[in-house]
């Protein structure tokens, strides 16, 4: 049996659940609202303020979708109560970051700046002009916005620089004069 597929989801009280035939799910918040369609053969059922997932058989499929449908799920209840956020570092000489109104611009050491546009649901922020903050209700969407940042220029072995996520540790190197 799987261990997450077998924890309840525990719902806050300012946020409420609504499954439907197919399993539908809308889930909203004080920071907004998800839905989301799962798998027809996991069971999900609200019981108070739990909801709970059941699986019919132990076949291979049935036991690999159980404990990924709990965790979007969770996903969705931990969105929109509180929300997800992802900070990352410039590290470089002359590499920083600005907003220029919801875009976000970086100057990472190329012939041209970088430009990003977040889609609705996901903000960016530029508390200083060597770190950003990106945050959402949607987790998927907040990973992949930091992920397409960080490809931009992403750290290197040697020196170090790029942009990396906050407290990411970077392998180093020993350049080739070390012994």
């Amino acid at each position: 049996m799987s261990r997450i597929g077998k924890k309840p989801v525990e719902v806050p009280e300012n946020v409420t659940v609504t499954i439907t035939e197919g399993n539908f799910v809308t889930v909203k918040g004080p920071k907004g609202e998800l839905t989301n369609t799962f798998n027809k053969d996991i069971k999900i059922e609200q019981e108070g303020n739990e909801i709970t997932f059941t699986r019919p058989s132990e076949s291979k499929d049935h036991r690999s979708i159980h404990g990924t449908t709990r965790s979007l799920l969770n996903n969705m209840v931990v969105g929109v109560s509180t929300g997800f956020e992802r900070k990352l570092e410039l590290v470089g000489v002359g590499y920083r970051a600005q907003l220029q109104g919801t875009k976000l611009v970086l100057n990472v050491g190329y012939s041209h700046p970088v430009e990003f546009t977040p889609e609705d649901g996901v903000e960016v922020e530029v508390p200083a002009n060597t770190k950003i903050t990106v945050r959402g209700i949607n987790k998927e969407h907040v990973g992949a916005l930091a992920s397409n940042i960080r490809q931009v220029r992403p750290p290197e072995p040697y020196k170090g620089k790029g942009i990396r996520y906050e407290g990411e540790q970077v392998r180093r190197k020993e350049g080739k004069t070390g012994k």
